[in-house]
């Protein structure tokens, strides 16, 4: 069975309980902006713009959707506000098509892909703040290569914090996969060194590597990364295969701020942003895909092994602002 069908089967009630917080922020909003209204006016847009914006969806971004809308008005010569969430819901997934994420359609997954045969271990190198749902992001993907057979190595990298190390050790004895560690203090590239040293040697076919979450001086955290990508060659040439950095959701637009210096740091080829379902901020994924030009690769919606979702952006987008 393919890795897809456990991020794919049966999901859809769950992103929409995921994402209901967004939803009734979003159109309790939407509701009262076009209140005796017929039509979509000037008024209507200025509001709905104030709404995109406090929904976290992000400044520019909720230009891009007003003068998408405004396009189609001119176009239309006349949408009424019964139409405005339709008309907005197509928008918003036109404006994710543009961006590198992957299609939803039948027989695809978000920009989830096969891991490739030539490419044993496949290396993830995830980065994020302490806080955001790094460590049980990590968790969760190694659940899933666990479930679909994969034969999976965790690297211990967050050498600062003996919380991270214990923590991602707690996960690998839950899913029965293997941790690589050293003592507190320890270089975080030698740590990633012996990973993939063990890794090879076991012929694991993932290998996920967590690194310290601090947002200390650019220069730092670049070459402290740096150092680490460049460790992990001399044992796995194409590694890592990604860099996935993992955003907490609920922050809104702090979420974005912190994409913005890591992608300073280091090339950051992929987000994962968790944490949804406790918050009213999910419009932060429309803004950060939309900004950065980087595709959300997952979503966190609960607290479930099963609840990191692979991010389908049309399922997303009717999730938020209904079928």
């Amino acid at each position: 069975m393919s890795i897809f069908d456990f991020f794919s089967k049966d999901k859809k009630e769950d992103l929409d309980k995921g994402l209901q917080k967004t939803k009734e922020n979003v159109f309790a909003k939407i509701a009262r902006a076009v209140v005796s209204k017929s039509k979509v006016d000037e008024e209507v847009l200025d509001n709905l713009e104030e709404i995109l914006v406090t929904s976290d969806v992000g400044v520019e971004t909720t230009l891009k959707i007003i003068e998408r809308i405004e396009h189609r008005i001119a176009n239309d010569k006349y949408v009424n506000t019964n139409e405005l969430t339709t008309v907005l819901r197509e928008e918003i997934a036109a404006l994710l098509l543009d961006n590198p994420i992957g299609n939803a359609e039948a027989g695809e997954v978000g920009n989830f892909h096969t891991l490739p045969s030539d490419q044993k271990p496949y290396v993830i190198m995830v980065v994020g703040v302490n806080g955001v749902g790094k460590t049980t992001t990590i968790g969760k993907l190694a659940h899933h290569f666990k479930k679909d057979g994969k034969k999976v190595f965790l690297g211990a990298a967050d050498t600062f914090r003996a919380a991270a190390v214990e923590q991602l050790c707690i996960w690998g004895e839950r899913i029965g996969v293997d941790v690589v560690k050293q003592n507190m203090g320890s270089d975080p590239a030698s740590v990633a060194f012996d990973t993939l040293t063990s890794a090879v040697a076991n012929q694991a076919d993932v290998v996920i590597i967590d690194t310290a979450g601090r947002l200390h001086n650019k220069v730092g955290l670049m070459n402290e990364l740096t150092k680490i990508k460049n460790v992990m060659k001399k044992v796995v040439p194409h590694a890592p295969n990604e860099v996935l950095l993992v955003l907490d959701g609920s922050t809104g637009q702090n979420a974005y701020n912190q994409a913005i210096e890591f992608s300073k740091a280091t090339e950051i080829t992929a987000l994962a942003i968790t944490k949804l379902d406790g918050t009213a901020k999910g419009g932060v994924v429309i803004g950060i895909s939309d900004q950065l030009q980087i595709p959300v690769k997952y979503i966190g919606i609960g607290e479930g092994l099963d609840d990191l979702q692979v991010f389908r952006k049309r399922e997303f987008v009717e999730s938020l602002f209904g079928n």
